[in-house]
């Protein structure tokens, strides 16, 4: 079935670029790199503007960020070449590569790292403060992200280590900004929200409701990395949101990733301009404040683009190419 859908969207994409009067590789024939962000209410695609609009003013390298579905999306549509960059969660972009999970039996791995920028939290939203951990969205109304999405994969291994699953919950599959409108009409009692914290749909909710986030305590955490151990630590401060408290969470990471075919001279230029302009892009995103050099050279399990090594090994940093 899913290479069926995989099939109708070439089809559907390659009849739309005749009818533009090009290919598929119109975009990149042009100079100009086509970068899936995320849908528009969240982190990828605010701050993939930001970082666009500084690459391609500071070099030669044009860079369009596109509001997409997120990272599945982001990988499949750059296997097309429909888009030449994308913004991954780390763990989605290991599905792909080895070919399991979303991608079980359907391996896509002709894309390259080109830096790790920041930690994504699992958010879990809530408006009812008796919802006060994990094991308390039993019998609940949960949106758990749309299915198949990163999201949703990350809400199945939080429920896992409660020893809860899908069929504990009443589930729906939606975006961020449908989770917070459904939230907001009473629809669903919690929301799982993987994404940079601050998140433009929950921080717009907040501004009009008190919002409560679940806390993973230290058992937990411990059951979920066993089984899953790319999941991080992460605190979320109660001032991020406005909440009573901090939220202690888990989080993966937020990677920029490039075609393998995309050239050298423009994988640099992508990952220099970031780097050495951090400062000026935080002034633009907060979090452009997050950006560190060790941390964008940690990825070890998905090989770093050329053009992306060229930049790290300047700076003193070794990463793994292809």
């Amino acid at each position: 079935m899913k290479k069926t859908l995989t099939l109708m969207m070439v089809l559907f994409i390659s009849i739309s670029m005749i009818f533009a009067g090009g290919s598929s590789e119109a975009s990149s024939s042009k100079g100009e790199l086509r970068f899936g962000t995320g849908g528009d209410q969240g982190t990828y695609y605010g701050f993939g503007n930001v970082l666009a609009q500084r690459i391609s003013t500071e070099t030669d390298t044009k860079v369009v960020a596109v509001a997409s579905n997120g990272s599945q999306d982001n990988i499949e549509m750059m296997d097309m070449n429909y888009y030449q960059l994308g913004f991954v969660q780390s763990d989605v972009m290991s599905y792909a590569y080895n070919g399991t999970n979303l991608f079980d039996g359907m391996p896509i791995d002709n894309f390259s790292t080109l830096a790790s920028l920041y930690m994504e939290q699992v958010q879990i939203v809530t408006l009812n403060p008796n919802i006060k951990t994990v094991a308390d969205l039993k019998g609940k109304t949960v949106s758990i992200g749309s299915s198949g999405s990163g999201v949703y994969y990350n809400a199945i291994d939080v429920l896992g280590a409660y020893g809860l699953t899908e069929k504990d919950i009443t589930p729906t599959y939606q975006s961020f900004g449908d989770s917070v409108d459904s939230l907001q009409d009473g629809k669903i009692d919690a929301a799982f929200v993987v994404a940079g914290a601050p998140t433009v749909a929950v921080s717009t909710l907040a501004s009009s409701r008190p919002v409560y986030l679940v806390s993973i305590d230290d058992e937990h955490f411990e059951k979920l990395v066993e089984a899953s151990p790319y999941y991080s630590r992460n605190v979320i401060g109660k001032d991020v949101y406005g909440t009573a408290e901090d939220c202690n969470t888990v989080a993966v990471n937020a990677v920029v990733i490039a075609r393998d075919d995309v050239s050298e001279d423009a994988a640099y230029d992508i990952v220099s301009t970031i780097f050495n302009d951090k400062e000026e892009i935080a002034q633009s995103h907060n979090k452009g404040a997050e950006l560190n050099l060790e941390f964008a050279a940690s990825i070890t399990n998905i090989p770093y683009h050329p053009g992306a090594a060229k930049y790290f090994a300047e700076q003193g940093y070794t990463v793994p190419v292809k």
